[in-house]
């Protein structure tokens, strides 16, 4: 007999991998109604739209690298939602072509056919931020190019003439973005984590990439992605309006020695999704 859960989470992968959230789409139009007919930038953003809306008629995968799953289960779910239900719902799902074979020892170079090894899926069991709504299942799938654009300051940083308060906080961000250019698949969307030791950081400000576009930003954020997109980068590095779609920003304490600032950069295939139980 069919598990009920494992073929709810199997869908979730497939829905995932084949199609973004309104907010996300939205974004993407907005953005190319902001750069000019015509432009290296327009014609990038009508490519990826076009790009969405084939993969999401097909219910195939709108990006070949179908990147890292990370799954964030509200801890109520701890007993329904179990490692092993989820390694069952990613073996599922790769066979059936929802998912590359993504998964490689990083020892042997060997690859894992079915994307399921220790820590693969990522697994995070989570207090819901509410309260009163019915738990929840979050998956994030991260491609490598965007992984690979993320990264880690230690204020201060004298080549950035950057110290501990939100100026050195600005120009860290700032200077990830300059670094990034068209790496990554651009316009991308920050997720960035001031303070927590180095591990909490990355884990944090990746979380942040689960919040809505659409949700009305703090000032500091509204900041950052105002000067990310004076840059010129544009989409894919050739110069445009829209660098990035947004900058989601989340803090925690540090102990007096150290003060990270972690930024977790997301191309434009903003790959998530949730369900309820």
């Amino acid at each position: 007999m069919a598990d009920s859960t494992v073929e709810r989470l199997t869908g979730l992968i497939r829905e995932t991998s084949s199609s973004l959230p309104a907010d996300v789409l939205a974004a993407l139009g907005a953005a190319l109604r902001r750069e000019k007919r015509g432009s290296p930038a327009s014609e990038v953003l009508k490519t990826i739209l076009d790009n969405c809306a084939v993969a999401a008629a097909r219910g195939t995968p709108l990006c070949q690298d179908t990147g890292s799953l990370t799954f964030f289960v509200d801890e109520s779910l701890r007993r329904r939602v179990t490692p092993e239900k989820l390694k069952a719902a990613v073996a599922a799902a790769t066979a059936a072509g929802c998912l590359r074979r993504n998964t490689i020892d990083a020892v042997t170079g060997a690859s894992r056919d079915d994307n399921c090894a220790e820590g693969a899926p990522a697994v995070h069991y989570v207090r819901p931020a509410g309260g009163g709504g019915r738990p929840s299942v979050a998956l994030l799938m991260k491609g490598g190019g965007s992984e690979n654009m993320s990264r880690q300051y230690s204020l201060p940083d004298a080549g950035l003439a950057a110290g501990r308060d939100l100026e050195g906080v600005r120009r860290c961000v700032l200077d990830a973005v300059q670094k990034t250019q068209g790496y990554g698949c651009a316009p991308g969307v920050l997720g960035v984590c001031i303070g927590g030791d180095r591990a909490a950081g990355y884990a944090v400000a990746k979380e942040q990439l689960l919040r809505p576009l659409d949700e009305r930003p703090g000032r500091f954020e509204a900041r950052l992605l105002r000067e990310a997109n004076s840059l010129g980068i544009g989409p894919m590095g050739l110069g445009g309006r829209t660098t990035l779609l947004g900058v989601k920003v989340a803090a925690r304490t540090r102990v007096p020695a150290s003060f990270f600032v972690t930024v977790a950069y997301m191309c434009w295939a903003v790959r998530r999704r949730s369900i309820q139980f």
